[in-house]
């Protein structure tokens, strides 16, 4: 047997020590244990356990952990600058603006680099407020912006109570959820009629300055919910009959995710604004938002200014430049598509072997998987969802979980695109394990 570390059992212990003395318990609580390292579709613990991942991280890390493109333009970064003056540019940082531009429509051509997604969301919904001169915003009632101001106030999934007044002018319309109809309409397929009642209200209620909706291409921490085919069309249509700017938030969908540059091309449905964060950086906080030409000449003669500390930093630049071609190389796009297909065909097989398994969604490497008690009534499961994820961790599975203000349980499934078959196939192993032994421990069947 190896001989017992008692310098890191103090390490730890001190570490954990630590933790419970000094650090805000900002997400509930953490995983036990310490991360060590990171590499591709895995991350290492203190005692040396491979753990799969199945989150990418904070859904960042699309390229894998510590992705050699990410950790040789990093590199590269040190002998050029890290970071600059705002007003002061950087090659890199046009360079990225400009590819960045080069893949999308040409009415989404003007650039702003950031740091993270409620920061381009937070600067998209001032634009989109000084380009129209209203300040009525509309929401999705399962979405997550982010939690700065005016990002939070559009946020509806989490974190809406204890905290104070949100922004003036604040609007939601009912999420299409299929499988959880919010307007008690539709049963596992939607009709658009949450949205068009949805806007209905908004009219009734609106004071007259509607600006914009913002919306996901996939509700993702609110359930990992999947718009039906022809939602964001209907939705842009809608805004256009108000004079208002559609601006979606592309934080968890772009760059490949789910087998598409961007989801809003499988969406058929161009915005006025595209915020991307979390897939640009390859697990570095970076972040854009993309604008047309009109609207930001408009906001610059509106008198538009917002600047940051890190606006346009160089460091973070290079890195997306780095990631941008890192997916077309590898083709991770297609990548995305095959290995999602291998994805829900092994999550469709476990939804036939455990009836707590109530519903597979999702699009590319983005999927959720809802928990329930019962398929026929669908009470959602959170105690079962929390304690198969605890169980996953422990066999070396990191998933995480996502609900809807406790009225369901879902996993959200979004492992690295350039996890290999082996990999994907362990992790769907170990979930089948993690379900098998927390039903067994709980007395209940897993046959549907």
């Amino acid at each position: 047997m190896p001989e017992h570390d008692d310098s890191a059992e103090s390490r730890r212990k001190a570490l954990q020590q630590a933790v419970d003395d000094h650090m805000i318990r900002y997400c509930g609580g953490f995983v036990s244990g310490f991360i060590e390292r990171a590499e591709g579709a895995f991350v290492y613990d203190d005692s040396g356990r491979a753990i799969v991942d199945f989150t990418s991280g904070q859904m960042c890390s699309t390229l894998g952990h510590n992705h050699p493109a990410v950790v040789a333009a990093v590199r590269k970064s040190c002998d050029r600058a890290l970071h600059l003056f705002s007003g002061m540019l950087a090659p890199e940082v046009v360079e990225l603006c400009r590819e960045l531009a080069a893949l999308l429509p040409p009415t989404l051509q003007k650039v702003m680099l950031l740091n993270t997604g409620s920061e381009v969301n937070e600067l998209a919904l001032r634009m989109a407020k000084l380009a129209t001169g209203k300040f009525e915003v509309v929401g999705l009632s399962s979405s997550f912006h982010g939690f700065t101001g005016g990002a939070a106030s559009a946020t509806y999934a989490v974190g809406r109570r204890g905290t104070g007044p949100v922004m003036p002018g604040q609007h939601s319309i009912p999420a299409p959820n299929a499988y959880r109809c919010p307007i008690r309409h539709c049963v596992d397929r939607c009709d658009l009629t949450c949205l068009e009642v949805g806007m209905e209200q908004v009219d009734a209620r609106s004071v007259g300055s509607l600006a914009a909706v913002v919306a996901e291409p996939i509700l993702s921490t609110g359930g990992v919910i999947v718009p039906p085919k022809g939602y964001f069309p209907r939705l842009l249509e809608l805004c256009r009959a108000r004079e208002m700017l559609l601006i979606l938030d592309e934080a968890q969908t772009a760059l490949g995710r789910v087998g598409a540059m961007f989801a809003f091309e499988q969406d058929e449905a161009v915005p006025d604004f595209v915020c991307l964060s979390k897939t640009l950086g390859g697990g570095l906080p970076l972040a854009a938002t993309v604008t047309g030409a009109e609207i930001e000449e408009r906001c610059l003669a509106a008198g538009f200014v917002h600047v940051t500390s890190h606006a346009s930093d160089p460091m973070p630049a290079l890195v997306g430049l780095a990631v941008l071609e890192t997916i077309a190389r590898e083709r991770l796009s297609e990548r995305a598509r095959a290995a999602g297909q291998r994805l829900e065909a092994g999550l469709r097989e476990l939804q036939q072997r455990h009836s707590v398994i109530g519903d597979v969604r999702g699009r590319g490497l983005l999927w959720g998987v809802e928990i329930v008690h019962d398929r026929h009534t669908r009470e959602p499961a959170g105690e079962l969802g929390a304690a198969i994820t605890r169980r996953a961790m422990e066999l070396g599975l990191s998933m995480n979980i996502v609900s809807q203000k406790g009225l369901s349980s879902v996993w959200r499934i979004a492992p690295p695109l350039t996890i290999d078959d082996e990999t994907l196939d362990l992790g769907l192993e170990i979930l089948d394990q993690a379900v098998r032994d927390s039903l067994n421990e709980g007395g209940a069947g897993s046959a549907p």
